[in-house]
């Protein structure tokens, strides 16, 4: 069985936020296209729909870390400030994103609050594993599609190799009977 560990951090992330769209409890805020990610940035984001990504992020680290809260979490998606001459700091990052990011993912039901001993915070339920691994599942069914492919172009490759150096001896062996 395919888990969320098994596919590539990146490909799983956009292919989740993409999911996410269609989920009507997940929507950026109004205040989303203004807002910077973290006192470290110096600019918001570029893309349009950076609010689904962060949120699928977000969802994997749940589903990585276990039980976690926002002030994890801000340190995760926390950076260095570029400060001109002086040294750089690292700053946290946004609170309200994650926060936001969280309450959205608890009311479509991939998260929920748990205490696990003495650590309590969020942590993904089996719809959200569901989620997660079966995104991972299509990942892997189409790398698994496309390495054969692969492979036979390094076949070929190899065959051509192979098929030149005895060319070469053939037109050498002409060129002495000549």
């Amino acid at each position: 069985m395919t888990t969320m560990y098994d596919a590539d951090s990146q490909e799983l992330i956009t292919k989740a936020a993409e999911e996410l769209k269609k989920i009507p409890e997940i929507k950026p805020p109004e205040w989303a296209p203004f807002v910077k990610t973290g006192m470290h940035k110096e600019r918001p984001p570029v893309k349009d729909d950076w609010w689904y990504s962060r949120t699928a992020s977000v969802l994997r680290a749940v589903y990585r870390l276990g039980p976690v809260g926002v002030s994890k979490l801000r340190a995760k998606y926390g950076g260095k400030k570029n400060r001109g001459h002086k040294k750089e700091h690292f700053y946290k990052g946004s609170g309200n994103i994650l926060r936001k990011a969280l309450q959205q993912l608890e009311k479509a039901g991939f998260v929920k609050f748990a205490e696990k001993g003495v650590h309590k915070g969020r942590i993904v339920t089996p719809k959200g594993k569901s989620f997660l691994d079966r995104i991972a599942s299509q990942i892997q069914g189409t790398n698994q599609k496309q390495e054969p492919k692969a492979l036979e172009k390094a076949e070929i490759k190899h065959e051509v190799a192979e098929i030149k150096p005895e060319q070469k001896a053939v037109k050498k062996a002409e060129e002495k009977q000549q």
